[in-house]
């Protein structure tokens, strides 16, 4: 029962099937107390209560009907966003007998409503910090898919390794997997990492083009890569172009690191407090609608080294895309002081500021001013003229014309209302982040986008022309049956839903158990489709209703851009993604390469 109350004497039964939350440690303890209660009153009395009461372990219902039925079994580790697209690939695959999947989640209901609708998925709740209980259903299955934050990676990988399963993750391989590697090695069990989209899907791209290069004896003189998580046009609405799917601290505190790469030669270091300074347009003229930046992504140098191509490419750089003027406007909210971790003294005082007295306190300006006016239905003059000079006199905008951008982005925020700033907020990255959030975000119906672009150089020892390789993947989040399905869900979801089902079918055929990451050479030699015929699903993904295709296709304009790796036009250079199941085929045959060898 949700109720913290549990009386003392209960006859019948009692079944706890609400989740109670692993912090509610006030109700935990009623619970506990109660039922210590109850064992004590009722010791050897054959009619008390039958108690069933799971919390903090695998809620046992429906889990093992799933486990008992004949097939290969898949844990997926949190019901997120990314989970479902995963779920529903994984069950839709034919040719390696029917895919048994368990969702598990912290919160029962997620998981619930994580595989609702999909058949032979089962949903399950789970601490995975309980180790007893994160083993108790690891070892019920053949493969685990973890998709949750990359903080938890390591301990889940130590018992996949202690009882033999495989493990796909959509994560950066850090120090702590990179230490388990002789143990999954002594183990036989196969780590799967960065199967996602940034990582995962790129460096599957980029070392593909790298490698067709290197195979015709050319050398990498540049590569570039551009990836982002955007709103789609259409839902791109507001001052800064972006939407928050997420809470925007963690978008806020990655566009403050330094960052590192190589441009003709030359080591380009990038301050975190100047990154955002440090974007730059951007136009790809297969997109023309596109109005982008880019800023660079943490070192890029580490990629020359991963991908081979150090000592031959003058340019390495990878970075993060946005809509153009976002890192602008960003640039002077941090200027303003609104990316501010420390306590601020305003918000430590019982009686909470407003926001406009908070804002006046950050520009200095004088609290007692002019009310504005209205005119053609928009507030001018008083208090919006005072902001802009204020601006302008600190420095923070040169022109007018910018200024007045800032304004109505501080406006959109209502960091300029009249309203009390609550009590949890105490510094300004708090409140800054509270507002994006509660402004920000998607809307009923509105669409987010993922956008890939790698470009490559190629240096021939025969003379030809330098030579210009491009691949694009864009992808746009969907709505069906009333239910959302993110871009970045189904770029993320669906490339580790491929490794988890390369590594079943290789659970008998594979001596390779390791630590594997997608840049890789024996990961991503050979993406073509042809590689993985005897793979394919028996089933085209329209007649298997893959989320993936048919009213979920890659791209809304099925089929116009070309299949990974397939068409790839040496005098133009030009590699373009698109069909759908060609491109799932191209993924699977990466991963598929990297366990077979």
């Amino acid at each position: 029962p949700q109720s913290a109350e549990l009386p003392l004497r209960l006859t019948g039964n009692l079944n706890c099937h609400e989740p109670v939350g692993a912090d509610d440690t006030t109700t935990l303890d009623k619970i506990i107390d109660s039922l210590t209660s109850i064992a004590n009153a009722h010791r050897g009395d054959p009619n008390a209560a039958e108690i069933s009461l799971k919390i903090g372990r695998v809620s046992e219902c429906g889990i093992d009907d799933s486990m008992d039925k004949v097939g290969p079994k898949v844990l997926i580790l949190g019901a997120g966003r990314v989970c479902r697209p995963a779920a529903e690939f994984l069950t839709s695959y034919q040719n390696i007998d029917q895919v048994h999947v368990v969702v598990a989640s912290l919160y029962q209901k997620d998981a619930e409503e994580t595989v609702d609708g999909i058949k032979n998925a089962t949903a399950a709740q789970l601490d995975v910090s309980d180790t007893e209980s994160l083993s108790n259903l690891v070892s019920q299955v053949d493969v685990v898919v973890s998709l949750l934050p990359a903080s938890f990676h390591a301990a889940i990988a130590r018992v996949c390794i202690e009882l033999k399963k495989h493990l796909v993750t959509a994560s950066y391989v850090d120090d702590s997997m990179s230490k388990l590697e002789q143990a999954a090695q002594g183990a036989g069990v196969t780590i799967l990492c960065e199967m996602g989209l940034d990582p995962g899907i790129d460096h599957m791209l980029s070392m593909k083009m790298i490698d067709e290069a290197h195979a015709l004896n050319g050398k990498i003189k540049a590569f570039t890569s551009f990836c982002g998580g955007l709103p789609s046009p259409a839902a791109a609405n507001n001052p800064l172009a972006y939407k928050f799917s997420w809470s925007p601290a963690g978008a806020i505190r990655a566009g403050r690191n330094p960052a590192v790469y190589k441009f003709l030669g030359e080591i380009i270091d990038v301050d975190g407090s100047k990154l955002y300074e440090s974007a730059k347009r951007l136009r790809l003229p297969e997109l023309p609608a596109f109005a982008l930046e880019h800023l660079p992504n943490r070192n890029s140098l580490m990629y020359g080294d991963l991908y081979g191509i150090s000592k031959e490419a003058s340019t390495v750089y990878r970075s993060t895309l946005r809509y153009e003027g976002f890192s602008e406007i960003m640039a002077i909210l941090a200027k303003i002081g609104f990316f501010d971790a420390e306590n601020h003294p305003l918000l430590q005082e019982t009686d909470r500021p407003t926001y406009r007295i908070f804002l006046n306190d950050l520009l200095d300006v004088n609290n007692v001013s002019t009310s504005n006016t209205k005119v053609n239905g928009e507030e001018t003059g008083g208090h919006d003229d005072e902001l802009i000079s204020r601006l302008m006199m600190l420095g923070h905008c040169k022109e007018k014309e910018l200024a007045v951008k800032i304004l109505k982005t501080i406006k959109f925020l209502g960091l300029h209302e009249e309203t009390q700033i609550p009590k949890d907020c105490s510094s300004a990255f708090t409140v800054i982040c509270q507002r994006m959030e509660q402004r920000m975000a998607y809307g009923h119906n509105e669409q987010d986008m993922v956008l890939l672009h790698h470009e490559v150089e190629v240096e021939y020892p025969d003379g030809r022309p330098t030579e210009k390789h491009q691949a694009t993947l864009l992808e746009f989040g969907k709505t069906e049956n009333g239910r959302p399905t993110t871009a970045m869900a189904l770029t993320v979801g669906v490339p580790a839903a491929i490794g988890a089902l390369v590594l079943l079918h290789s659970n008998h055929n594979t001596s390779h158990t390791d630590i594997l990451h997608l840049h890789q050479k024996e990961t991503c030699v050979n993406l073509s489709p042809s590689s993985v015929a005897a793979l394919a699903p028996e089933q085209g993904p329209e007649e298997r209703g893959d989320p993936a295709s048919g009213t979920g296709d890659l791209h809304p304009c099925a089929g116009d851009l070309g299949s990974v790796g397939h068409q790839a036009d040496r005098e133009s250079g030009d590699l373009r993604m698109s069909g759908w199941d060609e491109n799932l085929s191209s993924i699977y045959a990466a991963a598929t390469e990297a366990v077979s060898k």
